[in-house]
């Protein structure tokens, strides 16, 4: 009767067992293929400001954009999208290419406290002059914003494989009243990864407004 009794004990402890290990291969294989579809780039990421967020939902903080981009240097393009005066004067990365999304004015927009900026027009048509719609293409702007725009008037060209730098070029502002560096754009992006950047100008780079 003992016999019986610790046979039957060990059987339903066993089935447990079996039960759980199942249950964790499930879980596994689950928690890995949301972790591939994320890093893939499908749908939007939870975390990032709707700012942020484009149409083609691919996504690559700065480190990651050049690690990218040292994988293919010859067919990976980069592209900074912000004004020209940016580009020189606060520094860009050296492959990148200079195709402003927008053109620094002189008029003050006393609304928003900053000078106004006006479309580039020729925007789509000088992403062309660089790179087709099924290349693999690096987007950023100063943090992030500007380039989700273009990005997305890049899909709508029929560009497929264009990548947002979440970061951008400055990086995020510092938000901690405490700090000295309050207010200023020290938190990630391309200068303060300790990525190469230069101010010193490609002219063959840089597309010119007409």
């Amino acid at each position: 009767m003992m016999l019986l009794w610790h046979r039957n004990n060990f059987m339903k402890r066993k089935r447990f067992f079996s039960n759980c290990l199942t249950f964790s291969l499930v879980a596994f294989v689950s928690l890995g293929f949301m972790t591939t579809a994320n890093s893939a780039g499908w749908g939007q990421t939870p975390d990032l400001p709707r700012g942020k967020q484009t149409d083609l939902g691919l996504y690559l903080t700065a480190a990651e954009a050049y690690k990218k981009w040292l994988s293919a240097p010859d067919k990976i393009k980069v592209l900074d999208v912000r004004t020209l005066e940016e580009y020189l004067h606060v520094g860009h990365a050296p492959m990148a290419w200079n195709i402003p999304l927008m053109y620094q004015t002189h008029e003050w927009d006393a609304d928003k406290g900053n000078f106004r900026q006006q479309p580039n027009p020729d925007f789509l048509a000088q992403v062309r002059q660089v790179a087709g719609p099924d290349e693999t293409i690096l987007v950023m702007c100063r943090n992030g914003n500007r380039s989700a725009k273009a990005i997305d008037m890049m899909s709508e060209a029929g560009y497929k494989n264009v990548y947002q730098v979440t970061d951008g070029m400055e990086g995020d502002l510092v938000k901690d009243p405490l700090s000295v560096y309050n207010g200023q754009r020290l938190r990630n992006g391309w200068k303060n990864s300790g990525l190469p950047w230069t101010y010193k100008p490609d002219l063959t780079k840089i597309k010119l407004k007409k």
